[in-house]
């Protein structure tokens, strides 16, 4: 057991690696799978609950999604091979103030109803643009060679290095930035705005959820050894495994399990993905 013990006590170690007493920032609220963050120098698979502070760089693989909720209230969406970078965040009880890098990919960034009626000092930077925000709803992505940001809802100001900030307030406005130039600011139709939205959403009942109450048993084994290298292999991949001892009779067995499933369809379609992979040969879905 000393061995599972250890590997516990540096995860813990890790996820609290920011000053004990700070306040919540952040907060992975669903996701789908792969995702990680990279915190003090260690690749951690997330998990909805799972803390955020400044510093921490978040990442998205292959059909992944993240959504993660912010100490004020707003909600923030990335897309599947993105990576979100939070070089600012600060949960003051006057203001609370925040600076996201989006390294790459698609994004939102949702205030809601509340949450418009705190003080807030935030922006985003895509690449080589930063809009800062102001009580709002918007989109964006991140590609090399080119930049986009649609405003939504509310009002933001976008900027490049070395250009004149540009003040969008209109509903569908975009600033669209092309292999380091700005092009004029636009209007986009609201069928390529829900194109561009479907990106970063999380379907309802689908990936891992805050209280989901579903799980999928990937693998048991008598020797912890062998649990911890599917453990080990599936959380380097992305995938957020816990490893459960139990008793079996007189014997300790030692069962590898991804929790908060939001539901018994998306368990089995994980079971389904996973069969085959990692040594797993015949998943299990518990409640």
């Amino acid at each position: 057991m000393k061995a599972l013990v250890g590997r516990w006590l540096l995860v813990l170690a890790l996820a609290a690696s920011c000053p004990a007493l700070a306040q919540v920032a952040a907060t992975v609220d669903a996701m789908q799978m792969p995702a990680w963050v990279e915190r003090a120098g260690r690749r951690l698979p997330l998990m909805p609950g799972m803390e955020l502070r400044g510093g921490d760089q978040v990442a998205t693989g292959a059909g992944g999604r993240l959504a993660i909720k912010l100490a004020e209230g707003s909600l923030v969406r990335l897309g599947e091979n993105a990576q979100l970078r939070f070089a600012e965040l600060s949960p003051g009880r006057e203001l609370f103030r925040a600076a996201l890098n989006v390294l790459e990919g698609a994004f939102r960034f949702t205030t809601d109803v509340v949450a418009k009626t705190r003080k807030r000092e935030v922006s985003i930077r895509a690449a080589q643009v930063t809009a800062g925000i102001r009580g709002t709803d918007l989109w964006g992505r991140s590609r090399p060679g080119n930049e986009i940001v649609c405003l939504i809802e509310g009002e933001i100001e976008v900027a490049a290095d070395g250009e004149q900030p540009v003040t969008m307030n209109q509903a569908l406005q975009f600033y669209r930035r092309e292999n380091g130039k700005a092009l004029p600011v636009g209007t986009v139709e609201k069928a390529q705005l829900e194109q561009w939205a479907r990106e970063t959403e999380l379907p309802a009942g689908k990936g891992l959820r805050r209280g989901g109450r579903f799980s999928v048993l990937l693998a048991s084994a008598s020797e912890q050894n062998a649990a911890l290298a599917l453990y080990d292999e599936l959380r380097n991949a992305g995938y957020p495994a816990e490893i459960s001892p139990t008793k079996d009779e007189d014997k300790i067995v030692y069962v590898v399990r991804i929790r908060q499933l939001a539901s018994r369809g998306e368990a089995r379609a994980l079971a389904d993905q996973l069969k085959g992979k990692f040594g797993i040969t015949e998943p299990r879905i518990s409640n």
